[in-house]
């Protein structure tokens, strides 16, 4: 028997879920929905849905082949994503549609089965991912248009008796720079298609629930929906400057710009402002060695610093230590920073610095593949390189060294 506390929880988690939920039973008959889904389709209240088959919310030219796929899943259920690699539709109260996602959930309660439907609306990722493939296919001509230009152009100067071989050659390396900007705008969309969906995502549905909360003593869930469209803006704002960063070092933009500072206290300051994304129970553990006075590009240094240890935390359990040390002798200025984590297989740390890489165990989590590029690029403009020791499921140490100029 669910207790009274375990009643009210599990109505508050059902009605103030931030996706859709209908349950139905064996008969295909909806019997539950909670009040997002009521707003995703357009209706006022579940009384109106309540006993109806579930196809009311499916469009109809979809209800013949539905019926035979929901017997068969209600004669053998299973918790799965609904429709892989089909496009899928719900139709609203008033006969209009709009895509969705859905992923199914089976209960038995009271010697009945029920279908648990997750319902999600994806009409405005829909409307980026188009807007995204137009960008792409502009992006696309113009590259073909320009490297047609200078197809043309190449022609006609190898017509010239007066040509050169290295003006050929010039031309050729031209070439062969817009070839490769356009291999990297390719990616650049194909990347941020993908990355920029969980954060709008979430962004959006925290404005839809923020619109519910008018009353002052919901002040503290206002607070929690805010802190998650401003995590999801800056995790938005991080994506794009690495994008930026990488554009302007292939160009040639960004040089190292050497200064005095304390190492130490670069240090402390940066770890401090990781503080708030660690996850429960990490602790980040620093020890340093030597002089503190160092002569390096100070934000450069911090980046780097800031990259390696955001890694080892979004790679690294719980209730884990990661270890940063540095040292700086007449020679040598390091940087260590080394965690217990899922490491990486020795055939991926051969292409771990290249641009847009991700490792074959880090697919599936948050990133761009553009950090360690990035940081080994600023490492090099400051004259020193990094390097990685790691063993599948044993961790990660990632070793900066610089040469001492002071």
């Amino acid at each position: 028997m669910q207790s009274t506390a375990e009643g009210k929880l599990f109505e508050t988690l059902f009605n103030h879920a931030s996706i859709g939920i209908i349950v139905v039973n064996s008969a295909a008959e909806i019997t539950l929905v909670n009040q997002f889904a009521l707003f995703q389709f357009g209706y006022e209240s579940s009384a109106e849905l309540k006993g109806k088959k579930i196809e009311v919310l499916i469009p109809g030219r979809f209800h013949g082949k539905h019926v035979a796929q929901r017997d068969g899943y209600i004669h053998k259920p299973n918790n799965r994503p609904m429709g892989i690699g089909l496009d899928l539709f719900g139709k609203k109260n008033d006969g209009s549609e709009f895509p969705v996602e859905v992923s199914l959930g089976n209960y038995d309660f009271g010697g009945n089965k029920f279908i648990v439907a997750f319902v999600n609306d994806i009409t405005k990722r829909k409307e980026i991912e188009q807007e995204i493939i137009r960008m792409n296919e502009e992006l696309e001509d113009k590259v073909e248009e320009r490297t047609l230009s200078l197809k043309e152009s190449v022609e006609k100067l190898n017509l010239q008796i007066a040509e050169t071989e290295e003006k050929d050659k010039e031309l050729m390396e031209a070439l062969s720079r817009e070839k490769e900007l356009g291999e990297l705008k390719s990616r650049f969309v194909s990347v941020a298609s993908h990355e920029f969906r969980t954060p709008l995502s979430t962004v959006l549905s925290s404005i839809y629930l923020l619109q519910k909360y008018t009353t002052s003593d919901e002040q503290p869930k206002r607070e929690k929906h805010i802190q998650r469209i401003i995590s999801s803006v800056n995790l938005l704002t991080d994506i794009l400057n690495d994008f930026l960063s990488v554009g302007k070092i292939e160009e040639g933009k960004i040089q190292a710009r050497f200064s005095t500072f304390d190492l130490n206290k670069n240090v402390v300051q940066t770890i401090a402002e990781m503080q708030s994304i660690s996850k429960p129970g990490q602790q980040i553990r620093y020890e340093h060695k030597g002089k503190n006075e160092v002569e390096l590009d100070p934000g450069m240094f911090k980046h780097i610093t800031l990259n390696l240890l955001s890694n080892a935390i979004k790679f690294s359990p719980e209730s884990s230590d990661i270890y940063i040390s540095t040292s700086v002798d007449d020679t040598e200025i390091q940087l260590k920073v080394k965690d217990s984590g899922i490491g990486i297989s020795k055939e991926d740390q051969e292409h771990l610095f290249e641009r847009f890489f991700r490792a074959n165990n880090a697919i599936n989590i948050q990133g761009t593949g553009l950090g360690l590029h990035i940081v080994s690029k600023y490492a090099e403009l400051m004259n020193g390189k990094i390097t990685c020791k790691s063993d599948l499921d044993q961790g990660t140490e990632f070793n900066v060294i610089f040469k001492n100029k002071s």
